[in-house]
């Protein structure tokens, strides 16, 4: 190999992993903090009853989350909750940030990653459910003001959507 070769190889291996690094799932791009299924295997799995407003809700557990599935109407955190919220902890601790889509649900553990999609329009996103809620009307999951964009509500305020678990 001459040494030009040599370079044109060297430089390919440095810059392959930054290629790769674009081509990651959109999954991965904007879902952090610990997976559910290590939140599970290490005991950091949120699944306890709790009571809003003299209600108790109970959340399923993991093995029931997993084969989860439901459809119903999707609204996203209104504009007095990203003034109030903003920057404050979820039910699962952690931080709020209205620009990374992320979801609050009523039974599911914490956290869990869902398949949300918009029956309108079939588009979909996978985001982190984090926080509890809604606790408004029959509304099945709030969604942060990014996942209502990208899924095409958020100037309507909600929508029709089904909802899948995808822990795995």
């Amino acid at each position: 190999m001459n040494d030009s070769m040599r370079k044109l190889f060297l430089a390919g291996c440095l810059l392959l992993p930054l290629a790769l690094s674009s081509c990651t799932s959109s999954r991965s791009s904007y879902i952090g903090g610990i997976s559910p299924e290590e939140a599970y295997r290490t005991g950091k799995l949120k699944n306890t009853p709790y009571v809003i407003n003299g209600k108790v809700y109970v959340p399923m557990s993991y093995e029931e989350a997993n084969s989860y599935e439901e459809t119903g109407l999707a609204s996203w955190y209104g504009h007095e909750t990203l003034r109030q919220h903003n920057g404050q902890p979820t039910a699962y601790g952690e931080i709020f940030d209205p620009s990374k889509p992320s979801a609050a649900h009523k039974y599911l553990p914490l956290p869990a990653l869902v398949k949300v999609t918009n029956l309108e329009t079939n588009a979909s996103i996978v985001v982190r459910v984090n926080d509890r809620g809604p606790f408004v009307g029959d509304r099945i999951i709030d969604l942060s003001a990014e996942a209502a964009k990208r899924l095409g509500f958020y100037d309507k305020g909600t929508a029709k959507v089904k909802i899948e678990v995808v822990n795995r």
